[in-house]
């Protein structure tokens, strides 16, 4: 019976960080709300407007935030800030105790699940039962934490690709008279990715009155592609030497040029060896069973006939 109760009570948390996490739009909700508001007349009281915010506003989330701080009490600083930075690169917007929250309570209910299947369904002994919750523990810890380096990686990619192709807007822009920080906003304006994304956000924080060399630091560290550190740091060298700023972004968008056609030239050398596993597997064999299969029939009626 406390068991069950266990089993319930970890269900029930697992869903509230999943409802919490899975609307995750970048949205701030004050503006959200105030827009929301802005259409229609003014409540009538507050109760009304408590009644209109989502039970997910309401109940889940505060729920999830004050277990998020029970969890931060426990984990270590350092261990924080190594998520928080992953979580940047990443480009989401988790809190990182949060993220603790729901790796703890995916890891005690794989854990519980995997001991239920040695000892319920599988019949195995307890010490095998604890070998498929050990297991199940494991993959619960370490499942959010690919999920975030996957995130990593396609962001990355998106952020590679469209780099020259944004230094070549780049280059139009200042060589047509505009400044740095206008042509940056260009980019924002005309494309949607992961990258004129970060360049708004470097202009928000200009606005706000930041430097522009420390911001462009920031959003290197955010993206952590080399491509990206090169470019920043002959930006702000070119601002700080006083050099002309369209010469060079047209030298940095001729070597992001070279580069890409050196990375499509190595995945085209890269293509025959990853092809040869499929071949191997799943081509040859259906080859050999095409071209054998009869022979082999053929052998072995022979033999049968001479047998009798």
């Amino acid at each position: 019976m406390v068991a069950v109760l266990i089993i319930a009570a970890l269900l029930i948390i697992a869903v509230m960080v999943y409802i919490g996490l899975r609307e995750d739009r970048n949205v701030d909700p004050l503006q959200e709300r105030l827009a929301q508001y802005g259409e229609r007349e003014l409540p009538d009281s507050l109760e009304e407007v408590e009644l209109s915010i989502s039970f997910k506003e309401r109940v889940l989330v505060p729920m999830m935030k004050g277990l998020a701080r029970i969890v931060v009490r426990f984990t270590p600083q350092k261990q924080l800030e190594a998520t928080r930075r992953k979580l940047e690169i990443a480009g989401m917007t988790t809190d990182p105790s949060v993220f603790f929250l729901q790796r703890i309570v995916f890891t005690m209910l794989l854990g519980i699940g995997g001991a239920i299947l040695g000892l319920v369904i599988q019949k195995q002994p307890f010490l095998n039962s604890m070998l498929y919750a050990i297991g199940g523990a494991a993959i619960g810890y370490y499942l959010p934490m690919s999920q975030v380096n996957s995130k990593i990686k396609k962001r990355q990619t998106e952020i590679i690709k469209a780099l020259p192709d944004a230094l070549d807007l780049l280059v139009i822009c200042v060589e047509a008279g505009l400044g740095f920080d206008m042509a940056m906003g260009k980019v924002y304006e005309k494309w949607d990715n992961q990258l004129a994304l970060a360049f708004g956000r470097v202009l928000r924080e200009i606005q706000l009155g930041k430097l522009r060399r420390e911001a462009l630091r920031d959003m290197a560290a955010r993206m952590d592609v080399p491509d990206v550190n090169s470019f920043t740091a002959a930006i702000i060298q070119a601002d700080q030497l006083g050099v002309s700023m369209a010469t060079i972004l047209r030298v940095q968008s001729d070597q992001m040029r070279t580069k890409r056609r050196q990375r499509a030239q190595e995945k085209a050398q890269q293509a025959p060896v990853k092809m040869m596993i499929p071949m191997v597997l799943l081509i040859f064999p259906s080859i050999w069973i095409v071209l054998l299969g009869p022979a082999v029939l053929q052998v072995m009626a022979s033999s049968v006939s001479s047998v009798f």
